[in-house]
């Protein structure tokens, strides 16, 4: 690490030139004699990278910042935090440091917190970061993590990993195939902490989750503003029994939660199902992802529009849902939509339909925008529909 960067005079420029082409930065002549031009532009494209993702980061002075990958590869801000509250006891290891968001987030949680990283400069580019935030209760541990927790006889409370899902340049689909290999070394955890939190992404298959993992107590569907980042897998020593499905839907000010079990969603039977009434709902992506097709309907006391067709819908406001909530205005067959339509303008959504959003678009010669939404899909037993509504909010 160059300790240079974190010089006033450095410091300012990267202020002064954030809004600037990185690419600029990085060809012209560097006004610093000790910090080169192309060191400029990586701080500069890690300091517009945070803005969003970690605005703490963005906001504290003498930041330094590492190559761009591993940016992309922390948590955001807002999933740090949750996933923080999961900890518990005393002690905890991240055994996957990187850029160390989590570690500080786990900091604030627990009185200690080993951060491992195996790359010199990451470990030390994290060490100075969270100084600089105020974390004073982090030990630095630059070793490849397997073989540090081999070694150490420390006995930590909870042991938190966020295995690469990139071997190689190709992306990985089991748990056994990730680095490190969670399955194989779930024993070495399980002598070493009593919780294991897992975090991978949310592409992986819950199901093949379960069958790889044991003593499996939660499993928590993280979404960002409708947006799935995360599932976090929560390993309890003397877990036995069925896990809960905790959805998360966060948002800037506030999250909501919606939990579950398997054995419920395959064992509840849905009676009747309804054409769109006078509300219809569209489930936060984490609900989607983690299969409360059912459940949704009973917990909410919804009625479905088709087995397949995830989207709900009730003659009274349910103002607590999860999701999209809208208000019905008409509700066309699909055959009479394309006779008559004369809408130019609309925000397109397709649910269990033969024809994707674009494709309906360019179909039906509809532009983006406006305040009305033409959701296309199936109601029961198979007949296509076009809803057309307003949107009243997101959550």
């Amino acid at each position: 690490m160059n300790s240079n960067i974190i010089n006033p005079a450095v410091q300012q420029f990267l202020l002064e030139y954030i809004n600037d082409d990185v690419n600029r930065i990085a060809l012209s002549k560097s006004p610093f004699a000790d910090v080169s031009s192309r060191e400029l532009a990586e701080q500069l494209d890690g300091k517009q990278r945070v803005k969003k993702k970690l605005p703490l980061w963005f906001d504290t002075p003498e930041i330094v910042f590492p190559p761009k990958l591993s940016i992309e590869q922390s948590s955001s801000q807002q999933t740090a935090e949750y996933k923080s509250k999961l900890a518990k006891g005393k002690r905890l290891i991240d055994l996957t440091g990187g850029f160390g968001v989590d570690t500080f987030f786990f900091s604030k949680k627990v009185d200690q917190v080993t951060h491992c990283e195996q790359n010199t400069e990451l470990s030390k580019i994290a060490e100075h970061n969270l100084k600089m935030l105020g974390a004073e209760n982090i030990t630095f541990a630059n070793h490849n993590s397997l073989l540090y927790l081999q070694a150490t006889d420390e006995i930590f409370d909870t042991l938190y990993v966020d295995p690469s899902r990139r071997i190689q340049t190709k992306k990985v689909f089991l748990l056994k195939d990730t680095e490190p290999d969670v399955v194989t070394y779930l024993p070495l955890f399980l002598s070493k902490a009593s919780r294991i939190i897992i975090k991978t992404s949310p592409l992986f298959d819950i199901q093949s989750g379960l069958r790889e993992l044991s003593n499996v107590s939660e499993i928590h569907v993280v979404s960002v503003k409708n947006d799935c980042k995360e599932l976090l897998w929560v390993i309890d020593r003397d877990f036995e029994g069925e896990p809960e499905i905790i959805c998360a839907a966060l948002l800037p000010a506030s999250h909501q939660t919606f939990s579950f079990k398997l054995s419920d969603e395959k064992n509840l039977e849905l009676d009747s199902y309804s054409d769109a009434l006078k509300y219809l709902y569209e489930p936060d992506v984490a609900l989607l992802k983690a299969g409360c097709f059912k459940t949704i309907a009973e917990r909410f006391q919804l009625r479905k529009l088709n087995t397949n067709t995830h989207l709900y819908t009730s003659d009274n406001l349910i103002s607590d849902f999860i999701g999209k909530k809208f208000v019905v205005n008409t509700v066309l067959d699909y055959r009479t939509f394309v006779k008559q339509n004369q809408v130019k303008k609309a925000n397109i959504i397709s649910r269990n339909f033969p024809h994707s959003p674009e494709e309906l678009k360019k179909k039906h010669k509809i532009s983006d925008g406006g305040d009305e939404y033409l959701i296309f899909t199936t109601v029961f037993p198979n007949t296509l529909q076009v809803i057309v509504s307003t949107i009243l909010s997101q959550v």
